[in-house]
């Protein structure tokens, strides 16, 4: 082999390492996310097999849907999500995030403390309640409540989540039009899972928005 050819092999042998390296780097601290929802046109097939019913809030309370299981080891459901969403995230012997940095999908805000982030149910609670979770059982609640598997669960900016309260893709999608799509795709998804209703002005505002994903 001619000294040319030998030195351009070595070469191409470094940029394939470097690649790899840096593939390997980018794996182990590119942030998760929250899971990946259904499809569109799955999520419209979803919607249309929802029964549409009027939502009755009657006698709901938050404590009705038990909150922050563990999930593994001494991480609760919110600590696991934060691990989850998170980059580079450091935690202690009891599981809260010491340091690392978020991405809100909801208002595209990076942060660098825990405190700053709420975990807001995608279906949050009250709208559970009103679409059929008041004739569940504190199991089932509590199931749906920390639900890890579904696209149920993120990491957002905390006022924002506060803004967005109990309300429905009627009146409230995320500020980040680049999220809107996967937000009412995963909204689909969870009420088709746990076969949730939704009311008329709901369905017009899914039906609409997914029209345009």
């Amino acid at each position: 082999m001619s000294k040319f050819y030998a030195r351009r092999a070595s070469i191409v042998a470094a940029l394939t390492g470097l690649v790899a390296s840096v593939a390997l780097f980018n794996s182990a601290t590119a942030s998760a996310a929250l899971p990946t929802p259904v499809s569109a046109a799955t999520a419209r097939t979803y919607l249309s097999k929802l029964t549409v019913a009027t939502e009755n809030r009657t006698g709901y309370q938050r404590d009705l849907f038990p909150t922050w299981d563990t999930i593994t080891g001494t991480c609760n459901t919110r600590e696991y999500v934060l691990k989850r969403d998170g980059s580079n995230v450091v935690t202690d012997s009891a599981c809260a995030s010491t340091s690392g940095s978020w991405y809100s999908q909801y208002d595209g805000a990076t942060w660098t403390a825990a405190s700053d982030l709420d975990i807001d149910h995608i279906v949050p609670l009250a709208e559970a309640w009103d679409s059929g979770a008041s004739k569940w059982t504190t199991a089932q609640r509590e199931a749906f409540a920390n639900d890890v598997t579904r696209p149920q669960l993120i990491a957002v900016t905390d006022n924002v989540n506060q803004s967005k309260g109990d309300q429905d893709p009627a009146t409230w999608v995320p500020p980040r039009a680049a999220y809107v799509c996967t937000y009412v795709r995963a909204w689909v998804q969870v009420k088709y899972y746990y076969n949730l209703s939704v009311d008329s002005a709901e369905k017009s505002a899914l039906t609409s928005r997914l029209s345009g994903c």
